[in-house]
Order: C-alpha cells, then sequence, then structure tokens
C-alpha cells in the first residue's frame, strides 16, 4: 500500500468523521432500509447526510479513503455501501507507530 496515499487520507477532518462513523454503522445509521449497515455497509448518500456534505463531495472523501485501503465499496442496484477495512486501518496505525518511535 502507498503510505502516502494513506497520510493524505488521514489528513482531512471530514475523512476521519467519515472513519468513525463508520466504526459504528449500527448507532450512526441503524436507520438505513436498503441494507444492514453492518453486514452489508453503509451508503453513500447517509454518510453525505452525514455530515451535511453534497454527493459529489463525499464521493470525493470515500474514493481517497478506498485508494488509502481503509474502506472498501460495494456496489448494489443504484446504491454504494462502505465499509471499514480494520486490518488495513490497525496496519497503517502499526506501521506510523514504528516510524514515529524512538530508536535508542
Amino acid at each position: 500500500m502507498d503510505r502516502s496515499t494513506q497520510i493524505k487520507a488521514m489528513a482531512s477532518e471530514q475523512r476521519l468523521t467519515i472513519l468513525r462513523l463508520l466504526a459504528e454503522p449500527k448507532k450512526h445509521f441503524g436507520h438505513q432500509w436498503s441494507a444492514d449497515a453492518v453486514e452489508f455497509g453503509v451508503c453513500m448518500t447517509l454518510i453525505a447526510e452525514a455530515l451535511s456534505i453534497a454527493q459529489p463531495t463525499v464521493s470525493r472523501h470515500l474514493d481517497i479513503l478506498k485508494q488509502a485501503g481503509f474502506i472498501t465499496v460495494r456496489k448494489h442496484l443504484k446504491w454504494s455501501y462502505c465499509q471499514r477495512d480494520e486490518v488495513a486501518i490497525k496496519a497503517y496505525l502499526a506501521w506510523l507507530g514504528t516510524e514515529l518511535s524512538l530508536n535508542d
């Protein structure tokens, strides 16, 4: 994975908010009717509504998170559903911790 893309993804408060919301899909998106938010993911439209931003803006943020490997996007009919990739996020955090640690 390209670490510079991951760093860019984490450099936006809105993208961090998206990741925080997706960490608890049942809590934040339990009202989603089209698919189970935990099992299938959260509809991009609901993410845009949660952040009070336009669809094209949320699409760009989600694309950057997808490029970084932090989310997966699954299409069903006319909707796109997003889920966090916990393994990728944990690997990034472990890498970052290693990079920032002091070597005596």
